[in-house]
């Protein structure tokens, strides 16, 4: 009987840690939001892709919670500006943090 409710117990305990180790926190993602943010990040960068005035090898692309960054060296301010432009029409963006430099 005691055998039996010390594997409860135990398991209920493993249960809980594994669920809390999903969670999202401020600094950390769950499962979920991970792969939501890796189809944005593949969104954004198709998008700027397609987008005939930019060289996407030149911009990179990171998302965290919803809020995408965008870095690496351009050629004009009117690359880094459709960047942006381009980013914030792409579905599931929040908000877009420029890291943009000239070359």
């Amino acid at each position: 009987m005691k055998i039996s409710k010390f594997f409860t117990a135990l398991f209920l305990g493993v249960a809980l840690l594994s669920a809390a180790g999903c969670a999202s926190t401020s600094k950390q993602e769950g499962t979920g939001g991970y792969i939501d943010d890796s189809v944005i990040t593949t969104k954004v960068k198709a998008a700027i892709f397609k987008e005939p005035t930019l060289k996407s090898t030149e911009i990179n692309v990171e998302t965290f919670k919803g809020t995408v960054q965008l870095g690496g060296f351009v050629n004009s301010q009117a690359d880094i500006n459709k960047a942006v432009e381009v980013t914030r029409k792409v579905e599931g963006v929040r908000a877009v943090k420029n890291d943009m430099r000239l070359k």
